[in-house]
């Protein structure tokens, strides 16, 4: 039997998930925060990390905005192919939710309608929707708002076939090294290796989705992750710029079947605030 989900419960929930999302650190990424304050030996670095721990506390305990910057809104959805959308377009019922999470919490609006006239379209539309078709009747969600201090960071790299994991570490850890305090650091990496170009970049923003306490379920993976996380953090560039250990909290890496010829790889660089919110109709 086939469900009906209604467009407005669609806005409901996209509008509902982009104030949580931009309000509240997930739990993963605030305990890791708190634990990387709690061993940072360098002082400058322990008070900048401090700083991020008071900062997302207190935006949950009033109700505001992690950070100014709230974002591009980058909406994945999974979709039961068993489920109907009723009452409107799945793509109008986001924008509404968007559109209205954005306007009516007084969030920042920073989407520009084209690249290069550069006029704002003031409530914060449209987002970027990732769909899938999965089975089933119900419809997931997740809202991960993206800011662009850390996303101008990121990196597109096209390795070749014979290109070592360890050459592809290090040039991760250059991205990070390039980037410098500009992210936001400490940063979270989502890294896409395989596919086609844009099939790697859609890889590399799902790795940030992952609980960052979680590893690749592939142990090759799992062990490139952490050899990368480690050259990464022995750059000593830190919290916000002021040296000590903790440049990077996670890497998270997304490997997809690709064609014999290529090796496409693309570095979604997340600051300390890597924000998302997940509901389900």
């Amino acid at each position: 039997m086939t469900k009906s989900i209604s467009a407005e419960s669609i806005a409901a929930l996209v509008e509902r998930l982009c104030v949580e999302a931009n309000t509240y650190l997930p739990p993963d990424v605030g305990i890791l925060l708190e634990c990387a304050a709690e061993s940072e030996p360098d002082d400058s670095a322990r008070a900048a990390l401090e700083d991020c721990v008071a900062n997302f506390k207190y935006a949950a305990s009033v109700g505001l905005p992690i950070c100014q910057d709230t974002g591009m809104a980058v909406v994945f959805a999974d979709v039961g192919q068993d489920a109907h959308i009723s009452g409107g377009l799945f793509e109008d019922a986001v924008n509404l939710g968007v559109r209205n999470a954005y306007v009516n919490n007084r969030m920042r609006c920073s989407i520009v309608g084209d690249p290069l006239r550069r006029v704002n379209t003031n409530d914060n539309t449209p987002a970027v929707i990732h769909t899938r078709l999965v089975a089933g009747d119900a419809l997931r969600i997740t809202v991960a708002p993206k800011g662009f201090g850390s996303e101008n960071m990121s990196a597109s790299i096209m390795f070749l076939p014979s290109d070592t994991r360890e050459t592809i570490e290090d040039r991760i850890t250059e991205v990070v090294r390039n980037a410098g305090s500009q992210p936001c650091p400490p940063v979270i990496l989502g890294v896409g290796l395989g596919g086609t170009l844009d099939a790697c970049a859609r890889a590399a923003k799902l790795a940030l989705l992952r609980p960052i306490d979680t590893r690749n379920g592939d142990p090759f993976y799992a062990e490139m992750e952490l050899r990368t996380l480690h050259k990464i953090n022995a750059l000593r560039i830190g919290a916000q710029g002021f040296g000590g250990r903790h440049t990077a909290l996670a890497v998270n890496i997304e490997a997809l079947p690709t064609h014999i010829a290529g090796l496409p790889c693309v570095v979604n660089v997340s600051c300390h605030v890597t924000r998302h919110a997940s509901g389900e109709l």
